[in-house]
């Protein structure tokens, strides 16, 4: 996954006076230093031979302790630019995002955003954005010509490519050594088939961030994803040549088609299994007892934290605790919630590996409450009673490890 340290920069600088070369000086919350740029490479038309001063409108957040961020980033550069097209709400984002919830399009318009792309030797890629960012641009030492702006683009364009096959050998690796019959599968193998899913994920996120507001966006991410036409037939012939049976198109748009025409009621949770794998909530959602139990949990150790002024990320430790928290009760949802309908509809060890996967969250999360612990931040009842809770889910969780385990 690319660096993105918007969120932790004070201020900062791009000098690209010298053709071919960028340097730069970075300002971060909670580095001393600023860390330092040696670049290669040109920016885009607009900063091509300036010294560019930029400045971060908000408040920044502290960069991660345990973040392993060179202090000097050599490379080459990416796109460099400080009028990128993106969207922008009209509205305070809280209430964008309220507005979103109820399906409601929120007012927005278009505007320039800072972009600072770079593919560092030590960090890979880092990423810089903001759209009200503070400006300050010195008059061009020299301008691109129309090879030096297609040699930039190219150069920017490699730097992604390389950058994309890094993300492609993640996935590739994690498709080796996998049953081929999903019969076979057991909690390692779905645990290999979910960290693949993250890979893809991580990769589809990127070039989504990169190319979303594109007019090209939705060809280039299909083919980077292996979702374009020809690549979705040299799969098919590779099938194939496998041996393997492979639907013909008409094939799979009849078994669509059929699929669609036998839609079934919606499923009715099991009246027996009622306070065992399902409980109904306030708001009558369906949901498992020990993911409720974490939801509820995690929301108020948050609302607690925030009675105090406590969640505007100032503190690092804190942010990890009230995160890993909330996500360990999202990967309990996937894993749990649909026992409702029937202990069949899952096989064991996939819910054994993603209950391993919210003990991992879980586990962060503990870590990170002992972290927070001695610095006096958050009133100790509500951190004792988060300990507390912690403690039980994990219990709950390797308790239902254990069934299922013995059921798969």
């Amino acid at each position: 996954m690319a660096w993105r340290i918007q969120d932790n920069v004070i201020r900062g600088e791009i000098d690209n006076r010298t053709k071919g070369v960028v340097r730069g000086r970075i300002w971060l919350r909670g580095i001393e230093e600023p860390i330092v740029l040696e670049l290669t490479g040109n920016a885009h038309a607009d900063l091509a031979g300036c010294l560019l001063r930029f400045e971060n409108p908000l408040p920044p957040v502290p960069m991660r302790t345990d973040a392993t961020f060179n202090p000097l980033q050599c490379g080459r550069i990416g796109d460099l630019t400080a009028s990128r097209k993106v969207r922008v709400f009209d509205i305070p984002v809280a209430e964008a995002w309220a507005m979103i919830k109820r399906g409601e399009k929120p007012p927005e318009h278009m505007a320039n955003s800072l972009y600072l792309e770079w593919f560092s030797e030590a960090n890979g890629r880092v990423v810089i954005e903001g759209a009200d960012w503070k400006v300050d641009l010195s008059a061009p030492a020299w301008r691109l010509t129309p090879e030096d702006e297609q040699q930039r683009a190219q150069a920017a364009a490699d730097g992604m490519a390389g950058f994309m096959q890094k993300l492609t050998e993640a996935v590739e690796a994690q498709q080796e050594d996998k049953p081929e019959a999903i019969e076979n599968w057991d909690e390692f193998a779905w645990e290999k088939f979910l960290r693949e899913s993250d890979a893809r994920a991580a990769k589809y996120t990127e070039l989504l961030e990169k190319y979303g507001d594109d007019p090209d966006a939705e060809e280039r991410i299909d083919k980077e994803m292996g979702w374009d036409e020809e690549s979705c037939r040299r799969r098919h012939e590779e099938a194939q040549a496998r041996g393997e049976d492979v639907l013909s198109e008409e094939e799979m748009n009849a078994s669509l088609a059929e699929a669609e025409s036998n839609v079934q009621e919606p499923l009715v949770p099991d009246p027996l299994t009622e306070g065992v794998d399902w409980i109904r909530t306030g708001e009558e959602r369906v949901v498992h007892p020990l993911q409720h139990r974490c939801t509820e949990s995690a929301m108020a150790l948050w609302h607690a934290c925030d009675e105090h002024g406590l969640t505007k990320g100032n503190d690092q430790d804190l942010s990890d605790l009230l995160s890993e928290f909330q996500i360990t009760g999202a990967k309990l949802a996937g894993a749990l919630n649909s026992l409702a309908y029937g202990r069949g509809l899952k096989e064991g060890g996939f819910i054994v590996a993603c209950l391993k996967r919210a003990l991992g969250h879980l586990h962060a999360a503990q870590a990170a409450l002992e972290k927070v612990a001695p610095k006096n931040l958050v009133p100790e009842p509500a951190l004792e009673h988060a300990r507390r809770e912690l403690f039980g889910i994990r219990d709950g969780i390797l308790e239902l490890m254990k069934q299922f385990r013995e059921t798969d």
